[in-house]
């Protein structure tokens, strides 16, 4: 999963970058100081992997990874190359979701690249700017199949074309790809154009240190973020960019207390991971035994065999059967013996569809 980290400059993308991935991107009171997309690899916290590494003494614990790629400030013109505008789109295009970064604190000493901090006019400058570049590339697909698409003797040339008019007119009254409907036929066109605001996203509210602690809709920027959300059906995430880097730096202990302190369950990185998951349909099933314990990131809805084939192509193509059982029975039944045992353990075909905490041990034949 490639999640892309983007926002306005000087909204504190870098420094929620510099948190959860301890890449130390550089964060500078000025726009474009991140010219190359930096990219970190985090592990995605997972107690289930521990305990059952503990169980099977296990040589090596290998967790899921989220890729975060954090990408260079966006201003207004991008779409026409104003600041790094064509660099920063090529990027967010390679990404599988977004997470926009928007600023909702005040510090005088921070400048912000408008002169005034207003979340919701920060997210339509980047929003317009994806717009107009999928435009764009709506455009070209227009002129590729034009000729063939006129007069509707090619029947899906012309339903095409007559689809890409429709999806332009939604994109120039400045709505995101994502909200455009569209039927199971007509979803793979859409597809291909890979467009830029067709991709789910995640809106990051940065908050102050000060405001750490309160009731999300007791802070008023906040509010403005989640209303603006909320009519497209977007989540959002209340995080301190700034917190989150101290806590990056203590140890486990100290964090534990730190956001105790706070009234915090988990830290921002663990909420952040779980909503992406979420929002991309993503879940985690396990292998475990004494030579490694390891999670694998699968599409909720994911079957057997295709699950096998996330391990090696092998184990897909000479699936025989997958068996099965729960991380928690596994952990209570003290393995996979005593789970058998007590028939906790189930055999399972081509089409069972894995579960999240889902311990599998594949059956093949090559």
């Amino acid at each position: 999963m490639k999640l892309g980290v983007v926002g306005l400059p000087n909204v504190g993308k870098s420094t929620l970058f510099n948190a959860i991935t301890h890449a130390g991107a550089e964060a500078a009171n000025y726009p474009f100081c991140t010219i190359e997309p930096n990219v970190g690899v985090v592990a995605v916290p997972d107690e289930r992997l521990d305990k059952l590494a503990a169980l099977y003494s296990s040589k090596k614990v290998t967790p899921a990874v989220v890729e975060f790629v954090d990408i260079a400030g966006l201003v207004k013109g991008a779409s026409k190359g104003e600041g790094l505008g064509n660099k920063f789109l090529s990027h967010v295009r390679e990404c599988d979701a977004i997470v926009h970064v928007v600023r909702c604190f005040e510090n005088e000493n921070i400048t912000h690249v408008n002169n005034k901090i207003d979340p919701v006019a920060d997210i339509q400058t980047i929003t317009l700017e994806l717009i107009l570049a999928d435009i764009e590339a709506v455009n070209k697909r227009q002129d590729r199949i034009r000729s063939t698409a006129r007069g509707g003797a090619n029947k899906e040339a012309a339903a095409e074309f007559a689809l890409l008019e429709r999806l332009e007119k939604f994109l120039t009254e400045e709505k995101p790809a994502r909200l455009f409907t569209c039927s199971d036929d007509e979803k793979p066109i859409i597809d291909n154009l890979f467009l830029l605001t067709a991709k789910p996203i995640i809106y990051a509210a940065n908050i102050s240190e000060f405001d750490m602690g309160k009731d999300e809709n007791d802070i008023p920027l906040v509010c403005t973020v989640k209303d603006y959300a909320a009519k497209e059906g977007s989540e959002v995430l209340v995080i301190c960019a700034k917190t989150e880097e101290e806590l990056s730096l203590m140890s486990d202990e100290d964090m534990s207390v730190f956001l105790e302190e706070l009234g915090l369950e988990e830290s921002g990185l663990n909420r952040l991971i779980k909503k992406s998951y979420a929002l991309l349909g993503l879940i985690s099933y396990l292998t475990a035994g004494e030579k490694e314990t390891r999670a694998w990131t699968i599409v909720k809805g994911t079957k057997a065999p295709q699950a096998a084939g996330k391990i090696h192509t092998d184990f897909e193509r000479g699936f025989i059967r997958a068996e099965i059982c729960d991380w928690q029975t596994l952990l209570e039944c003290g393995g996979l013996v005593g789970a058998r045992e007590k028939g906790k353990v189930r055999s399972e075909g081509k089409d069972y569809v894995i579960k999240d905490g889902d311990v599998v041990l594949f059956r093949f034949n090559v």
